[in-house]
């Protein structure tokens, strides 16, 4: 674990120069044509396009991106829809082992680029790596420290379910005096699936646990469940979604939860660092940074870190040369490391890159990372279907107020069971 820490938080600060590997052939291949590039993170839309548009004009491309995610769930059901039609991208994002699976017979071996000695979280399978790692990203429960401050906690305490118990009690009895809607804004809608389903899901299987420990995960996928964790996590959630704001709970989109939080309506926020460019957007000056899930009784200190998701080369495009200078250039040009960092927002997951983020929550991220207090990512284990078509509803049943809180353990746990018999 020792190493594997070390690495997260080296990569994070390591500021060596990495020289450009593009080929004098990739060059001149990227000269003309057209490049495709489907990506999952909607919240730097504008940002890739911009960045695209100068690589294009660069290079002699045009290039087309297309962001599929947020509200509008998932990216698999259009790539599927693009794969049927014979008009994949050139480019295309995916978020773990499951979806790695899905594809790897559309997916390029990218063993022998040359930013794969610059990173420790590309994805890697059976000694090879098939992803290019878009950022890397963390999140824990961000907080306004300028109210908890004002409302007299310390975000020290919020280690466990009794310190947010007596920290959302008090916040939410002081809720006209800080002129807040809700304790939490927090997403549980269907289309907002990846909040619960995704992120809130991965409390459950690594919380407290050491880097890369799977043993919660292994168990799920086999259908034995640890009821006393399970039922714990219950009331994790049960906590967040009694001091949500309802609205935003059963009917918010991305940009109504992270707004609530960032224009003071609330006091902590249920997503990531990602939420930088938000938080910019929206002119929030107040101090923030990210406390632990508290999903269980005894106290856990850290937040959970890794690359969210990966780019994958479509080993059948017509512009393969183009697609991996593209990649290249995000690593080795000034204009890569600007976009990553300064307009998108993002921790660069490669060494060389000397910039870091303004965003709080990246810091905060970093800061994390730097003292070794990360837990991994551990929701991908478990194929789309299962979180979107299977977990997400039953959040939903349970934030609506449709189902109690023993039906959602005993809902969760039959999920497992007959997921593990397929």
């Amino acid at each position: 674990m020792k190493k594997t820490l070390m690495v997260i938080a080296a990569l994070l600060t390591a500021a060596a120069v990495f020289a450009s590997g593009t080929s004098e052939g990739q060059a001149q291949a990227a000269k003309g044509g057209k490049l495709t590039l489907m990506q999952n993170k909607p919240e730097i839309d504008a940002q890739l396009k911009a960045y695209a548009k100068i690589w294009g004009e660069k290079n002699g491309v045009t290039v087309t991106i297309k962001s599929i995610g947020g509200t509008s769930g998932g990216m698999g059901p259009q790539l599927k829809a693009d794969y049927a039609a014979g008009d994949m991208p050139d480019i295309f994002a995916f978020d773990g082992l499951e979806s790695y699976k899905e594809w790897e017979g559309s997916i390029l071996d990218l063993s022998n680029e040359p930013w794969v000695s610059k990173t420790s979280v590309a994805f890697k399978y059976n000694g090879k790596v098939y992803g290019f790692p878009v950022a890397v990203e963390g999140w824990g429960m961000a907080y306004n420290a300028d109210m908890l401050a004002k409302a007299g906690i310390d975000p020290k305490t919020l280690v466990n379910l009794d310190g947010y118990r007596k920290a959302f009690a008090k916040l939410d009895s002081m809720k006209a005096e800080l002129g807040i809607n809700s304790v939490v804004s927090m997403a549980a809608s269907i289309e907002m699936g990846w909040v619960t389903a995704h992120h809130n899901f991965n409390s459950l299987l690594s919380n407290g646990l050491p880097y890369g420990d799977l043993s919660v995960v292994n168990a799920l996928l086999k259908g034995d469940v640890d009821m006393q964790r399970l039922k714990e996590y219950a009331d994790w959630v049960e906590l967040l979604f009694k001091y949500a704001d309802k609205t935003v709970l059963l009917t918010g989109n991305y940009d109504a939860q992270v707004g609530a939080f960032a224009t003071g309506k609330a006091a902590f926020l249920h997503q990531g660092n990602w939420t930088d460019p938000n938080m910019k957007s929206a002119n929030a000056t107040f101090k923030m940074a990210f406390a632990p899930h508290g999903s269980m009784e005894k106290a856990t200190d850290g937040i959970f870190v890794a690359s969210p998701s990966f780019y994958a080369i479509n080993k059948d495009s017509k512009n393969l040369a183009m697609a991996k200078k593209f990649l290249i250039d995000l690593v080795t040009t000034p204009e890569g490391h600007n976009y990553m960092v300064k307009e998108a927002g993002m921790i660069p997951a490669f060494s060389g890159i000397d910039l870091n983020p303004d965003g709080q929550l990246s810091k905060s991220v970093q800061q994390w990372s730097a003292a070794g207090k990360v837990y991994s990512w551990n929701q991908y284990y478990f194929s789309n279907d299962f979180r979107d078509k299977v977990l997400a509803p039953i959040y939903n049943q349970f934030a609506a107020g449709q189902i109690t809180k023993d039906q959602f353990v005993d809902l969760m746990t039959k999920a497992f069971k007959d997921n593990a018999k397929k």
